[in-house]
């Protein structure tokens, strides 16, 4: 089950004014399931990405990339999103390439829209070819669904393994008024930055320009998305999308903007929490594991060493059966790639326990007292690297039994 984390609430999930949601049952890989969702969008929405840096990126993602690169180019704007699951559509060569197309053709169509105001999405099986028929048939039910309070049908629309849907809705005031922010995301396995294999729509009625909009979502996902890991997979089907209506009052030009700072730390803070919600629902998770890194000359340096700890399957395994193996931390910590690190400057806890003082056993450490940590279902570890202010957190989750099993069983 889940690590701490509840269902949503549909009740508690705030229309955003400017966005629709249909949901249908297109049979995609099993029968008797949502596994189709349209977004519609009100004129004014703007739209901004990021997407899997996989070299096999699948056909939707390419197709993302040029749509709105069309949008910017033609003075146009995304009006619709379509998503899938069941099927990842990548690896499908071309003919993966012209049914992202029809999908996106099909549904302008029915909503009386250019094929490029169309963003497609799939998660799901790689390597097999996309059932296009079945998901053109469906549009028109997702169509005639199409409502403002449809998120949680739609956040059980996009699971793949996920034990549970994931979403969230905030209020936000600032002085210029209230702004609100819902959102969806989908992952469980094959979990790792740049991106993860995951879905991710925030949608908010703020406004914004174009340009602070994608510089903002890139900001966000590093942030957000960009820091957890489950397994050290990177997917072909990356996507994390912000849609901002501009129903509401507030609109943001550009950073200096009075409101912005508020809602970029909110952003950041919204995002995040999804975030987590996919490593606490990752693929047989028992914890949900903070790494904190400190100390370091720079971001990235810290970033190194906080992935180095995460995606090691020592360390999560260690993690999984609560046993205070803590050296294999440190382990990681040294081949994490910082070649002139002093390892006589580097302290680390678990939790509130002291456990390395200047790069070796702390001499006031206890087993039992890493034990005691070591059961909690939330754990954090926190690394000072000695050597700097720079800082960077990430969350993973341990390795189990169950992740090799449903690993072992997707495709059955």
């Amino acid at each position: 089950m889940p690590v701490n984390l509840p269902l949503p609430k549909r009740e508690e999930l705030s229309p955003v004014s400017g966005v629709e949601l249909g949901i249908a049952e297109a049979g995609i890989k099993k029968a008797n399931r949502k596994d189709l969702l349209v977004i519609r969008l009100s004129s004014g929405t703007q739209v901004a990405g990021v997407f899997t840096l996989n070299r096999f990126c699948a056909a939707p993602v390419q197709v993302c990339k040029a749509h709105l690169d069309w949008v910017a180019n033609n003075g146009s704007e995304i009006r619709a999103l379509i998503v899938n699951t069941g099927n990842a559509n990548a690896g499908t060569g071309e003919q993966g390439m012209r049914d992202a197309l029809e999908t996106c053709a099909s549904l302008a169509n029915a909503l009386n829209l250019k094929p490029e105001q169309v963003l497609p999405f799939s998660t799901g099986v790689i390597l097999e070819p996309l059932p296009i028929a079945k998901i053109t048939a469906a549009i028109p039910k997702a169509i005639a669904n199409l409502t403002d309070n449809a998120w949680f049908d739609a956040a059980q629309a996009i699971m793949t393994t996920d034990v549970q849907p994931k979403a969230l809705s905030k209020q936000v005031h600032t002085p210029d008024g209230v702004i609100t922010l819902t959102g969806i995301c989908k992952g469980a396995g094959m979990i790792h930055p740049n991106m993860a294999t995951m879905l991710g729509f925030i949608a908010t009625d703020a406004g914004f320009a174009p340009a602070v909009l994608q510089a903002l979502t890139k900001e966000v996902a590093d942030l957000s998305f960009n820091a957890i890991t489950i397994d050290g997979d990177t997917s072909t089907n990356d996507s994390f999308i912000v849609m901002a209506t501009g129903t509401s009052a507030i609109k943001i030009n550009s950073a200096s903007d009075g409101s912005y700072a508020l809602l970029r730390d909110s952003l950041v803070a919204f995002a995040r929490e999804l975030a987590q919600m996919i490593v606490r629902d990752g693929e047989g998770a028992t914890k949900f594991i903070s790494i904190e890194v400190v100390g370091g000359k720079s971001n990235a340096e810290c970033r190194l060493v906080a992935e180095a700890v995460a995606h090691s399957p020592l360390v999560k395994t260690a993690f999984f059966a609560s046993d205070p193996n803590l050296g294999r931390i440190l382990a990681a910590v040294g081949y994490a790639g910082i070649a002139d690190l002093d390892v006589s400057g580097v302290q680390m806890w678990l939790g509130d326990v002291w456990v390395a003082k200047d790069g070796g056993r702390n001499p006031t450490y206890q087993e039992a007292d890493g034990q005691r940590v070591m059961q909690a279902q939330e754990i954090a570890v926190k690394i000072d690297l000695g050597r700097g202010t720079a800082e960077q957190t990430m969350w993973t989750c341990d390795l189990s039994h169950e992740y090799v099993s449903i690993n072992a069983d997707y495709r059955s």
